[in-house]
């Protein structure tokens, strides 16, 4: 009858597979000058005729082919899956466990694991760890729709979908890796691979539009039960230094950002789940944030800047069990920036965020000094010469608070109002610096050290009130054996 499906083979040319309409199978090993007839001993429900659906040569075998043959049109529903190791000699079905009444479209094979089998059906998507031994469903949010082709390309699994779109399965590792992660001590954690670190467009997704794959490195891992104890993830680059950590539960670094945070651009923080079975946690290629104070008005908020591309490992604890696994950061591959220009940009990157955490550092202990001069004062109201000089050290360390926060931003948009002072300025150009990415420009570098010197003044003005206040009060403070004050660092 008819030709319904037709592939050569990858590993030699002019070997052609071919299945009809009515259950045949022929194959040519010689681009077609002769032909055999291979087909299965089909025996269907109400007949030996069925299509010929899809046919599938194992990337690892060129020996081996997978057949999805539907009866559809003859009122047989049944899943009908064969395989050949040996060019169709002899074949065998695979489709014990698939539902009965749902026949299957297509089936492949990962070309990463060899007998990792994925089956589209009339109604879904299966899986199977153990070629075809039994499946389990992959349906996940998938709607329950027919799935007419399966592609497998970047390490991802694409469906075509009968009336419902095209899906992919981006995070292919989970699924290579859910046989092995099953078992042991009860946590698992799945390796990512290796990560392409995208720059973010600026798109927007549209009504019947598909969406991007998150950014970021997905880490998956597995409870095999609830817990109340704490989870953690640590993220260590190369050289095992911790480059970003999270909790299950609040720390104070989310604390302090809720307590910063502009009601006109209120957000709320995810912690690590820790739920039994299967969870999901996306690392946005950030370091750890910057040292957070209360009542600073940097509306880019304190998050870290991106990290360089490199080797990684990512580590979940809870408890006294603790799972590893190693990944790459691989650099977007639109970008031309050589790796000595990388390098130099995250040099730079890394004294930009480490200027704006000194800045903040020294800004709340200032603050922490004011405070406990204000608490002294308010101990010995009476000492005259006391307040005199606390009335001195509390308006000379106001003031130079203000060169570095601008007091009068309540929100976002007074920065159009009002001069952005130091610590605003740094975390802007932290911004741009990480947004534009390798090559630092010369205008980056010259706003750089503009910051620089003015910090270096900052910090002499900050020297000079310690000597000249927070000094004295605290030999007064001495001298009567009271508590004193805390000097800012040098």
């Amino acid at each position: 009858n008819t030709i319904f499906y037709i592939v050569e083979s990858p590993h030699d040319k002019g070997t052609i597979w071919v299945g009809s309409d009515d259950g045949l199978v022929h194959l040519t090993r010689d681009g077609g000058k002769n032909w055999l007839n291979v087909s299965p001993p089909h025996k269907g429900r109400n007949s030996e005729e069925a299509y010929i659906n899809a046919i599938e040569i194992s990337p690892h075998d060129p020996g081996t082919a997978y057949l999805a043959v539907t009866g559809f049109k003859l009122n047989d529903f049944s899943p009908y899956i064969y395989k050949t190791t040996d060019y169709g000699k002899f074949w065998k079905r695979l489709d014990a466990g698939l539902p009965k009444d749902t026949f299957v479209r297509v089936v492949r094979e990962d070309p990463a694991i060899k007998g990792l089998l994925y089956a589209g059906t009339e109604s879904g998507m299966f899986v199977s760890h153990n070629d075809g031994a039994d499946w389990q469903s992959l349906q996940l949010n998938l709607p329950p729709v027919p799935i007419t082709d399966l592609a497998l390309r970047h390490d991802k699994l694409v469906a075509a979908t009968q009336g419902r779109s095209f899906w992919v399965l981006d995070d292919l590792f989970v699924v290579r890796q859910a046989a092995a992660a099953v078992g042991g001590d009860g946590l698992k954690l799945f390796e990512p691979g290796i990560v392409t670190m995208t720059r973010r467009g600026g798109w927007s997704i549209g009504d019947f539009e598909g969406s991007n794959p998150e950014r970021g490195v997905p880490l998956y891992y597995v409870l095999d039960e609830e817990s109340d104890e704490p989870l953690t993830i640590e993220i260590l680059d190369s050289s095992g230094d911790l480059v970003r950590s999270y909790s299950s539960e609040e720390t104070d670094f989310e604390r302090c950002r809720l307590a910063n945070m502009d009601m006109r651009r209120p957000f709320e923080i995810e912690y690590p789940t820790k739920d039994e079975g299967l969870n999901k946690w996306m690392w946005d290629f950030r370091r750890q944030g910057v040292h957070c104070i209360e009542d600073v008005n940097i509306f880019a908020g304190f998050g870290g800047a991106t990290v360089p591309p490199g080797e990684y490992r990512a580590r979940v604890s809870q408890g006294d069990r603790s799972a590893e696994a190693r990944f790459t950061i691989a650099q977007d591959p639109r970008l031309t920036a050589t790796p000595e220009q990388s390098r130099e940009w995250n040099a730079r990157l890394d004294e930009t965020a480490s200027l704006l955490d000194e800045i903040l550092r020294r800004l709340g202990e200032a603050r922490k000094a004011r405070a406990q001069i204000e608490t002294l004062m308010a101990d010995y109201a009476g000492d005259a010469d006391l307040q005199q000089a606390g009335q001195a050290a509390v308006a000379a360390i106001t003031d130079w608070d203000h060169l570095l926060d601008q007091h009068l931003h309540e929100t976002y948009e007074d920065e159009d109002a009002w001069e952005t002072m130091l610590a605003g300025q740094v975390r802007y150009l932290l911004d741009v610096i990480d947004g534009t990415g390798a090559p630092i420009t010369g205008g980056q570098l010259e706003r750089l050290a503009d910051l620089q010197a003015e910090w270096q003044q900052r910090r002499g003005e900050l020297q000079t009130i310690t000597e000249e206040h927070l000094v004295p009060l605290n030999d007064w403070a001495r001298d009567r054996g009271v508590e004193h004050v805390a000097l800012p660092a040098n």
